[in-house]
């Protein structure tokens, strides 16, 4: 049985990579921030179902409390076997709209986050010799939104954090990948109109909108054994929107 993290679990892809885990076997934590009522329901859910889950609150964007969950973590196991850096945030604003106060957040709760929880977790898996970090990009962070460059740096970012880490842990028996997931039926995407999505769905090629266990389902596999040989790749789950 391994121990998995996967952060911002509460809802949307975060969850259902909690459900799949732990269907297979896997202990899962399931971090939230402010949406404990939803992800006690997802766990109470899951021991229903004979698997194994823990709910954990942490603002992955502050590192004191990033420490603080590995802390609790500790007493319940002896690492993170793997990691899944989920948690995010979106925003729509034009670039000269953005304040301060957006930059820091976007950067904090998207990028950052990642840092901390990576950093806290690969000690462990530098130990065993055996660790899967996913980290979930954006396709906007492989080529650039428009009104949301905040968001699009933060999640560019992303994807050089993992590059770059999986340049330094392979031999650790560590690999570190990416996904990086196209138009996405969840929360983040329910400000957007009708109009909106139907227009998005039409730019996609397979003609869809992609739904959380599509994403979940890529994760998975890079979490999997037989990816032992993937290591540092970004996976576009967009139904071609990108190419």
């Amino acid at each position: 049985m391994r121990n998995v993290l996967i952060t911002g679990s509460s809802r949307g892809i975060g969850a259902a990579c909690a459900r799949l885990f732990a269907e297979s076997g896997d202990r899962v934590f399931i971090n939230y921030n402010n949406s404990q009522k939803s992800a006690e329901l997802l766990r109470n859910s899951l021991i229903e179902h004979g698997a194994q889950a823990v709910t954990i609150k942490c603002d992955v964007s502050d590192p004191n409390q990033v420490k603080r969950m590995f802390n609790e973590i500790g007493l319940i196991c002896e690492g993170i076997d793997v990691l899944v850096n989920n948690a995010g945030i979106a925003q729509t604003k034009l670039f000269t709209e953005i304040t301060d106060e957006d930059w820091q957040r976007m950067i904090s709760t998207n990028l950052s986050s990642a840092f901390y929880c990576c950093r806290a977790a690969i000690p462990y898996m530098i130990r065993k010799k055996f660790g899967r970090i996913i980290n979930i990009s954006s396709m906007w962070g492989q080529v650039g939104g428009s009104c949301e460059v905040h968001y699009s740096a933060a999640k560019a970012g992303i994807i050089g954090l993992t590059k770059a880490l999986a340049m330094e842990e392979g031999l650790s028996g560590i690999t570190v990948n990416c996904v990086a997931p196209g138009v996405i039926k969840t929360d983040m995407t329910g400000n957007l109109s009708d109009e909106d999505l139907e227009s998005l769905r039409q730019e996609t090629p397979t003609g869809t909108i992609g739904i959380p266990e599509d994403i979940s389902k890529a994760v998975f596999f890079l979490a999997k054994d037989e990816s032992a040989f993937i290591n540092g790749q970004v996976l576009g789950v967009n139904g071609g929107f990108v190419v």
